[in-house]
Formats: C-alpha cells, sequence, structure tokens
C-alpha cells in the first residue's frame, strides 16, 4: 500500500508515519497542498490523507482538484485528517469528495480502520 500524506505540520507527519511504519505502510509526505498535487499527477497512491488547513492553497480545494481529474487518480480514497471539526468544514470536506473525515489527534486503531474501509475490506497490512 502506498499512501501520501499531505500536511503542513511536520511534527503532524512524523505522527502519522510513525503509524504507518508499524504495520509497514509506505507513505509519501508533502508539506503543502500544491505539492501534494503534483506528488498525485507523478504517481500512484491507494490512499491519500488530507489535512485542509494549509497555507496557500488549503486542502478543500486540493481535493476538489483531485476529484476534478478525468483519470483513474480521480477516485483515490481520501481521508481527511484535520484538528477543525466544525460542522460546517465537515460538511464541506464531504462536499468537495472526501471519502472520510477524522480528528486530530487521531488514534492508531482509527487510522487504521478508515484505511480498511478506503481501501474496501482488501486484503491489506492494516485489516
Amino acid at each position: 500500500m502506498q499512501v501520501l500524506f499531505v500536511e503542513d505540520d511536520p511534527m503532524n507527519r512524523r505522527v502519522i508515519r510513525d503509524m504507518l511504519t508499524i504495520v509497514g505502510v509506505a507513505m509519501d509526505e508533502a508539506n503543502d497542498a500544491r505539492t501534494g498535487l503534483q506528488m498525485v499527477q507523478d504517481e500512484q497512491y491507494d490512499v491519500i490523507l488530507m489535512d485542509l488547513r494549509m497555507p496557500g492553497m488549503d486542502g478543500l480545494e486540493a481535493i476538489r482538484s483531485i476529484r476534478g481529474r478525468g483519470d483513474a487518480k480521480a477516485r483515490t480514497p481520501i481521508i481527511v485528517i484535520t484538528a477543525d471539526m466544525g460542522s460546517n468544514l465537515r460538511h464541506e470536506a464531504f462536499a468537495s469528495g472526501a471519502d472520510q473525515v477524522l480528528e486530530k489527534p487521531v488514534a492508531m486503531n482509527v487510522l487504521f480502520d478508515a484505511l480498511g474501509q478506503a481501501l474496501g475490506g482488501e486484503d491489506h497490512p492494516i485489516s
């Protein structure tokens, strides 16, 4: 499994990377949405983890851009990981095309459950 985490905070990226390393999942990192979009263009990911509040382009705009692609990458599961869980922002995330929304700090079992759901129950090291 190949995961991309788009997150501007290096400590948040480290926490998620450490969780995924425990089960042998590879994670690429982007420190802003524009870099994340370029990485989606250049690589194939099984799941994209996306922060919402980032300088420059926010996660909502990045999600809309991914969903607006005219190729198979537009259907890549996107899991939002955010500290801002206001009902309006949660609604906006789903309206933009997010598959799931998780609250920071995310517990390891919650992350693994979300990844399993995103992959549709496929046989993978997180199930």
